[in-house]
């Protein structure tokens, strides 16, 4: 016996998941502050002189200016807060499958962006040890005049 869990067999996805796809969040919207911007820069280690004093986002700012602000007693045991954006999934061991990002306007203070997140596809796939469900979810942010900002395409595994 090798010690890990048995894998649950799964030959499909319910039709309850499935219904899921092109579902869509509501709407967020964030105004960047100078202060955020030098706050994420410092903790992600930034170097640059123009995001150390907040002029302008480094990559990856809009990550944290849009996640879920929770109690810590709504978040799951590995500190995630819960997506409502997605169904309920038989396997739950989630993986980092992908990202992609467009960047296609520097971010700056007292920029007011919106994002939206939409599910955009579920899929079962049979690995090795057993199966594999990819989820794709696509984000958009905007800004107040509906300029594109940033385009993210983040695909998930569960086993």
């Amino acid at each position: 016996m090798s010690g890990e869990p048995k894998q649950q067999q799964i030959q499909e996805l319910s039709q309850d998941v499935l219904s899921a796809i092109g579902r869509q969040s509501e709407p967020r919207t964030e105004i960047v502050t100078r202060r955020d911007i030098r706050k994420y820069a410092i903790a992600t280690g930034q170097t640059e002189r123009k995001y150390l004093d907040g002029d302008v986002a480094p990559s990856m700012f809009h990550l944290a200016l849009f996640w879920d602000i929770v109690e810590l007693t709504d978040l799951m045991p590995d500190g995630v807060s819960v997506d409502t954006l997605l169904p309920k999934f038989p396997l739950e061991k989630a993986m980092a499958g992908g990202l992609e990002l467009k960047y296609l306007k520097p971010i700056h203070p007292g920029d007011e962006l919106t994002a939206t997140r939409s599910l955009i596809d579920i899929y079962l796939k049979q690995g090795s040890k057993g199966p594999i469900i990819f989820y794709e979810v696509i984000m958009e942010v905007k800004d107040s005049f509906g300029n594109d900002v940033v385009w993210e395409k983040t695909t998930r595994l569960l086993r």
